[in-house]
C-alpha cells in the first residue's frame, strides 16, 4: 500500500457515489462514502485500484490491508475478528460475538457492544460489516445494500 498520507477518493459507477480513504503511514484511518469527495482528495491509491475492481466483482477480502484502529479494545476485538470473515459470507451478531474473545454472546450489554462496534466501524467495506447480515453498518443503507448484492448475500 502506498505509503503517502493524504484522502483518496475515486467514484464508483456501481455505488452511485465516491469511496473516499483517509491514509496515514500505509494504514487505513477511514472509508467513507460521499457524494463528493474532499477537495484535497487524490484519485491515485492502489487500495483505491482495488477496491475498484472489488466493486467490479473481482473477489477480494482486504484482509491485508492495514488499518488504523483507534478505538475502545471490545471494539477492537470485534472489528479484527468481522475482518476474518470471508467474502461471500455472512453472520449474525450472536455469531460474531461468540467468536470474539472476551464478549458473551449471552450478554445484552455486550450484543449492544458488537452493534456499536459495526455502526462505528471507521472503515467500513475494507472491515465487512456488510457481512454480519442483522448488525448495523457504518456505511449509508444504500451502499451496505449494494455490498451485499456484490457478494451475494
Amino acid at each position: 500500500m502506498d505509503d503517502v498520507a493524504g484522502i483518496y477518493a475515486r467514484e464508483s459507477s456501481y455505488l452511485d457515489r465516491y469511496v473516499q480513504l483517509g491514509i496515514a503511514s500505509g494504514r487505513v484511518l477511514s472509508v467513507s462514502f460521499p457524494d463528493s469527495p474532499d477537495k484535497e482528495a487524490i484519485e491515485d491509491h492502489d487500495l483505491l485500484d482495488r477496491i475498484t475492481d472489488y466493486l467490479g466483482g473481482v473477489e477480494d477480502d482486504f484482509s491485508d490491508a492495514e488499518v488504523a484502529l483507534t478505538v475502545p479494545t471490545t471494539q477492537r476485538a470485534v472489528l479484527e475478528r468481522v475482518r476474518r470473515v470471508p467474502y461471500g459470507d455472512q453472520i449474525t451478531v450472536e455469531t460474531l460475538a461468540r467468536m470474539t474473545s472476551g464478549v458473551d454472546h449471552t450478554d445484552e450489554a455486550d450484543l449492544d457492544a458488537v452493534r456499536t462496534a459495526l455502526a462505528e466501524n471507521p472503515a467500513p467495506l475494507v472491515i465487512p460489516d456488510h457481512r454480519v447480515r442483522d448488525g448495523p453498518s457504518a456505511a449509508p443503507p444504500s451502499v451496505e445494500q449494494k455490498l451485499r448484492s456484490l457478494e451475494g448475500l
